[in-house]
């Protein structure tokens, strides 16, 4: 089995509350759970309004796919046109690991 985990850190658009921020980040986390069938939340940043930490789950039997599932969240978050992706951290777990 191996878990891959996703840190996507990202600068919302024009964005002046919290409440906007919600009604931002909110379809993007229902588009990353229905396209990628992942687990999705956001994970930081949430007492600023323009900045939001999504964290990304996926699990699966072989690493490459989970690879592959991370690259795509990472391509579709950063071809979002009302944000911008700062950074990225993903990390990789598999049977060798402790």
């Amino acid at each position: 089995m191996f878990v891959g985990s996703l840190e996507l850190d990202v600068l919302l658009g024009d964005v002046r509350s919290l409440k906007q921020k919600r009604s931002a980040v909110r379809p993007l986390l229902a588009d990353l759970r229905k396209r990628f069938d992942v687990a999705v939340a956001e994970a930081g940043h949430l007492d600023l309004h323009r900045r939001a930490l999504v964290g990304v789950v996926t699990v699966a039997a072989d690493g490459e796919h989970v690879r592959d599932v991370l690259d795509a969240c990472e391509r579709f978050v950063a071809a979002r046109p009302e944000l911008e992706l700062l950074s990225a951290h993903r990390r990789l777990l598999g049977p060798d690991d402790d």
